[in-house]
């Protein structure tokens, strides 16, 4: 599987994090460029990330958006593995990681 990660200039350990979630791959877009809201999600991006603490703002607003229209599980987190693993443990409706 493939995540996109939005936000966050470094990503530390989130990657290492990522893979116990069935992650072999992510793609990682800072956010913090205007251009960045042209840009079109990968067709192969299973999941997105978004870092809202490390965005620029309409970003958040346009990402939502097109996961919605691409049918892409979306979740908001802020940029550190606590919470990201906690978003990921709370979106439970959803059987695409191996938790």
């Amino acid at each position: 599987m493939t995540a996109l990660l939005v936000g966050a200039d470094r990503l530390g350990n989130i990657p290492n994090a990522l893979t116990d979630y069935g992650f072999e791959d992510y793609i990682h877009w800072d956010g913090r460029k205007k251009k960045m809201r042209s840009l079109a999600i990968p067709t192969e991006v299973n999941m997105i990330i978004v870092f809202h603490d490390f965005i620029e703002h309409n970003i958040t607003k346009i990402i939502k958006q097109k996961a919605k229209q691409m049918n892409i599980p979306c979740v908001f987190s802020r940029r550190s593995c606590s919470d990201m693993v906690y978003q990921l443990e709370k979106c439970g409706d959803c059987t695409l990681c191996k938790k």
